[in-house]
């Protein structure tokens, strides 16, 4: 793993982490420790989507961040999808330990892998774990495990026709208004039938967690992008303009 860091546009530090070849291969374990300073705007992606290489050792691949928030300050850690590959095994988690007046943007999602080529949700296994404690206690745990054993995970009773699935968590004084809007966005949209996108919100405190699932990860991408474009006053510029 290796940090970019291009000039800001604005009071903020901007990083992206990066790795040779665009992925993990063979047993790769990568690890990220992050501290926010008092006061200080840190955004933090990904140069592109964090492939995960076919494996035929069966060596799961791993990542785990830690990040600590100082008083006052802010982190959008908004890092591009996972994109697993037929055969591969994922395992992460990444803990976040906020001060009472620091505030976090946190986004985790995947992808069903090379849907283009027809290969969809054919990895053997992902795990991804996120706490987040605030002054030490924990205010948020979001655990999700995909086992393609016993039945596909393509099956209907299962994740179907979607292609993609995210985590969008606000917290925080800082993202506090962003996350009212949020939640009534969500709550005043209709569900359609068979809609080719599916979301719902739920609060978090103070703040809000928003789930999506799409038929594709351009959909999903761009209604995280509708969510996230708000909080680019926060930043100075709009980090996400042209990459979803």
């Amino acid at each position: 793993m290796k940090l970019l860091t291009p000039k800001a546009r604005g009071e903020s530090v901007w990083a992206y982490t990066s790795s040779f070849g665009g992925g993990l291969v063979a047993g790769d374990q990568t690890s990220l420790h992050l501290e926010v300073g008092a006061q200080a705007r840190c955004y933090l992606g990904t140069q592109a989507s964090t492939k995960v290489y076919r494996n035929p050792l069966a060596r799961a691949c791993g990542h785990e961040s830690d990040a600590t928030l100082h008083e006052g300050s802010l982190l959008l850690f908004s890092p591009d999808p996972v994109q697993a590959f037929a055969g591969s095994r994922y395992r992460q988690r990444q803990s976040f330990h906020l001060n009472g007046s620091a505030s976090l943007v946190l986004l985790d999602w995947l992808s069903s892998g090379r849907a283009a080529c027809g290969e969809r949700w054919e990895f053997d296994r992902f795990e991804s774990r996120n706490d987040v404690l605030v002054e030490g206690r924990r205010v948020f745990m979001d655990s999700l495990r995909l086992e393609s054993a016993g039945q596909p995970l393509t099956s209907m009773h299962r994740l179907g026709r979607f292609n993609c699935l995210a985590t969008l968590l606000l917290i925080g004084p800082a993202v506090e208004p962003f996350a009212r809007q949020a939640l009534q966005d969500v709550a005043s949209r209709p569900v359609t039938r068979r809609g080719s996108l599916i979301i719902a919100a739920s609060p978090v405190g103070s703040g809000v967690v928003v789930r999506i699932a799409g038929e594709s990860t351009e959909l999903v991408g761009r209604e995280i992008h509708r969510h996230l474009q708000p909080l680019s006053a926060l930043l100075g510029d709009d980090p996400w303009a042209r990459k979803w």
